[in-house]
């Protein structure tokens, strides 16, 4: 006797139609508890831990103010002006100024970078400008590249300031303060007379009370009209 293989054929397919849509019903079920299991343990670490911040050592800072000044006006010593843009250093040699002690020899003058780049775009100082001159003496007048004037140790250090807001009654808004011309220097300088500086930069200085005649750097910095 033949086996009916038709009737084993029909039952297998009515088997795999019933069985083939529980399995993937069943499989979706597993899939939507599963994504909601970790969308469970997700938030759950998010309460317990919180977002993901860097720490404040990471995350970035305002920049330093350039200068600091004590409650009565004082101008607090500045740190790292000799990375600011070297603007020159002209030199006023003793010995070519029947030997003055008082005079300061290598004037190194530095501007803060900000004003700088916004006087490369301006050709004028702008409100908040710092300009530092630090002073050296003569180390010895020769060298392997010949004689000449070659800067020894430090001796003094000079800052000057344009604040419209803190000098607004200062000649051209530009204060003056002396660090001494002396090792160890003062860690405070007062304000300046304005007679005492401020009238030689208005009567001699060539830009806005900034002696920019003596520096290339300055007058190769100023925009050029095309």
């Amino acid at each position: 006797m033949q086996p009916n293989t038709s009737m084993k054929t029909e039952n297998q397919i009515e088997f795999t139609q019933t069985v083939a849509p529980r399995t993937a019903v069943a499989l979706g079920r597993s899939v939507t508890i599963w994504v909601a299991v970790v969308a469970v343990v997700a938030g759950l670490s998010y309460v317990l831990t919180g977002p993901a911040i860097p720490p404040a050592s990471a995350q970035p800072q305002p920049p330093a103010a350039l200068v600091e000044f004590t409650p009565d006006g004082k101008l607090k010593q500045p740190v790292s002006y000799r990375k600011w843009v070297h603007l020159g250093t002209p030199v006023t040699p003793k010995d070519m100024n029947d030997g003055d002690d008082a005079i300061s020899e290598f004037h190194a003058v530095y501007m803060d970078p900000e004003s700088f780049a916004h006087y490369e775009k301006t050709g004028k100082f702008r409100d908040g400008t710092v300009m530092v001159k630090e002073f050296s003496g003569v180390g010895s007048k020769k060298a392997v590249s010949g004689k000449g004037y070659f800067m020894g140790e430090f001796t003094g250090l000079q800052f000057s300031i344009k604040d419209s807001k803190r000098f607004k009654d200062e000649p051209g808004n530009w204060a003056y303060f002396d660090f001494g011309t002396k090792y160890p220097l003062k860690a405070e300088a007062p304000k300046e007379a304005a007679a005492s500086c401020n009238e030689c930069h208005q009567d001699s200085a060539k830009t806005d009370w900034v002696f920019s005649q003596y520096y290339p750097v300055l007058r190769a910095a100023v925009p050029r009209s095309k």
